[in-house]
């Protein structure tokens, strides 16, 4: 069969010279699923299937790939392994890279895939379009795929406080609003749950018809009262680490990012540590890519004589993309003489008074921009108040 006829039979086949040993890693809670490329090995892709979180393993299983590659080549090659970021984090990552393995993390919503209503999805599928998206972005091919930074370990442990305060905070407003919800159907709607004197104010309520509370209603409300306290307690003591996480940034500089954010009339400690925490950390080699990793990023739709705005593609990080957004609105409120602020009047102005909220989207990314230039370089944004921290 001529070589024609067999690229026709299989247009699958890879034909290209191997330089490393490409290893992608399919994982899940109970197992890991270790799909190979070697070179001297042909065509195939060999399976292995290894317990998940089996480190051990997962090391022999490389060496053992290794000194195949040397017995059919008489050669040593690298190993240049793959994964998806999800469940399992970045702990894989860095263990191999610990171990001398080149590692790449890849956002999964990257990878191109078919189409088609029902495609067919396995394991098996998913290891070897892995392999084949890792092999093209070694190649140098632009746009095949988009890798994760891993952060590091104390970046990623810094971000997890501010994280968690902001679950407290839903959790926070579900407790009050399941009070003041409990006491409306009583036809009592003047109650704060959030004040000091919460205890003290409900054994003075009345219901609408001048009963006192109910004493299971009561003892309800009581629990949840203790429920809520709880939640603002903890809130509290986050806000003291915190400060103090700040306190202990200024032994490398003397004037860390969020303090510098702080200096800006609008922006409070706790924006400002969810901006550096979520986002300014990170080093960004243009604004498309900060806007990109927000989720701000415009998302145009053109094919032929069709060209049209879909608006933010919303495929960053949505907290920080929430907090500009929040930040955005304070910004004119607070920095209504800034560049900044003129211009998104003028905008406004231009469409007749409306469409503020696409506006506000494209302020918030201006304005992430602008923050970013003003910790990394300390341009200070044009009319700007300045504020002491």
């Amino acid at each position: 069969m001529s070589l024609e006829a067999q690229l026709h039979e299989n247009p699958a086949a890879i034909h290209w010279q191997l330089g490393a040993i490409f290893v992608s890693l399919e994982l899940s809670r109970s197992k890991w699923l270790i799909t190979s490329l070697s070179p001297g090995g042909g065509e195939k892709m060999p399976k292995h299937m290894i317990v998940a979180s089996d480190l051990a393993g997962l090391f022999s299983l490389l060496q053992g790939l290794r000194g195949k590659a040397r017995e059919r080549t008489g050669m040593d090659y690298p190993v240049i392994a793959i994964q998806e970021a999800g469940l399992d984090g970045f702990w894989i990552h860095r263990s191999l890279e610990a171990a001398g393995v080149e590692s790449h993390v890849v956002a999964p919503a990257s990878i191109a895939v078919s189409r088609h209503r029902r495609r067919v999805k396995t394991d098996r599928i998913d290891g070897e379009a892995l392999l084949r998206a890792l092999m093209a972005y070694k190649r140098g091919e632009p746009r095949v795929c988009a890798m994760v930074r891993a952060p590091t370990p104390r970046d990623e442990d810094r971000r997890r406080l501010i994280r968690e305060r902001k679950t407290l905070v839903t959790e926070r407003t579900l407790h009050v609003n399941r009070i003041k919800g409990l006491l409306f159907s009583q036809g009592i709607g003047d109650y704060e749950p959030r004040h000091r004197d919460r205890h003290t104010s409900l054994a003075t309520l009345t219901t609408g018809d001048g009963r006192p509370l109910p004493p299971h209603l009561r003892a309800l409300i009581e629990r949840e009262l203790e429920r809520l306290e709880l939640v603002m307690e903890q809130i509290r003591k986050i806000e003291v680490e915190r400060d103090a996480m700040i306190e202990e940034e200024k032994a490398d500089a003397p004037t860390p990012p969020p303090v510098m954010l702080r200096t800006l009339k609008g922006i409070g400690p706790e924006f400002a540590a969810v901006l550096w925490s979520e986002g300014l950390f990170r080093q960004f080699d243009n604004r498309r890519q900060v806007a990109a990793y927000a989720g701000l990023a415009p998302t145009p739709w053109q094919s032929g004589m069709i060209n049209h705005d879909q608006g933010v593609s919303k495929a960053g990080n949505p907290r920080l993309r929430t907090t500009m957004i929040q930040i955005a609105w304070l910004w004119l409120r607070h920095q209504s003489d800034s560049s900044l602020s003129r211009w998104f009047q003028q905008r406004v102005t231009l469409n007749g008074g409306r469409q503020k909220q696409r506006a506000i989207v494209a302020l918030a990314r201006k304005l992430l921009v602008a923050l970013l230039k003003f910790v990394t370089a300390g341009v200070v944004i044009e009319g700007a108040v300045m504020s002491k921290p």
